[in-house]
C-alpha cells in the first residue's frame, strides 16, 4: 500500500513538472496584443574593424521575411563549410579573422573579447559575421570543460557587404 502511495505521488509530481515546463514555454513564446506568436528575435554578432583599426562588436538582427513554409533570412553566399573542434581552455591571442565568415557555435562554449575589453559569451547557436580581417583583431577563448564546436561558412565574396 505505502508503495502504491509512492508510485502516485512521483506520477503527480512528474505530471506537475511536465505541465509547469509547458506553461513557461508558452510563457516565454508570448503571444501579440492581435493573438499572434511573438517570436523570438535572432541576432548575428558581427565583429569588424573600426576606422581605430579596433575589432568592433555590434548585434544585427536577422530580419526574416514569409517564405511558402518558413520564414527566411537571406545570408551572404558561401564558398564552403568547415568544423573546428577547439579543447577546453584553449585561447587564441589577438588575431584577425582568416577572411569573412559566418561561425557558428554548435556545441560547447566561448568567449570573444573586443576592443576596450568588451567580452561577448557564445554559447550553441550563437551566430557571428566575423569581418575583422584587418586591424588588432580579436581574442577568441574556450571556456567551460569541453571543447567548442563551430561551424565556419566562408563567404564567396571577399569584397564588401
Amino acid at each position: 500500500m505505502r508503495h502504491l502511495m509512492r508510485s502516485r505521488i512521483t506520477w503527480f509530481i512528474a505530471a506537475g513538472l511536465l505541465g509547469l515546463s509547458v506553461l513557461i514555454s508558452a510563457a516565454q513564446t508570448g503571444r501579440n496584443v492581435d493573438g499572434a506568436q511573438k517570436l523570438k528575435p535572432v541576432f548575428i554578432t558581427r565583429l569588424y574593424t573600426g576606422p581605430d583599426g579596433q575589432t568592433h562588436a555590434e548585434e544585427i538582427e536577422a530580419k526574416f521575411t514569409p517564405g511558402a513554409t518558413n520564414d527566411i533570412f537571406k545570408m551572404m553566399a558561401i564558398s564552403g563549410a568547415e568544423l573546428h573542434r577547439a579543447p577546453a581552455g584553449r585561447v587564441s591571442d589577438w588575431h584577425t579573422a582568416p577572411r569573412r565568415q559566418y561561425v557558428i557555435t554548435l556545441s560547447g562554449r566561448g568567449e570573444l573579447e573586443v576592443s576596450g575589453g568588451k567580452k561577448i559569451a557564445v554559447e550553441p547557436g550563437h551566430i557571428e559575421l566575423v569581418e575583422d580581417t584587418t586591424g588588432k583583431g580579436h581574442i577568441t577563448r574556450v571556456v567551460g570543460n569541453e571543447p567548442r564546436v563551430t561551424l565556419q561558412l566562408p563567404a564567396s565574396d571577399q569584397f564588401g557587404r
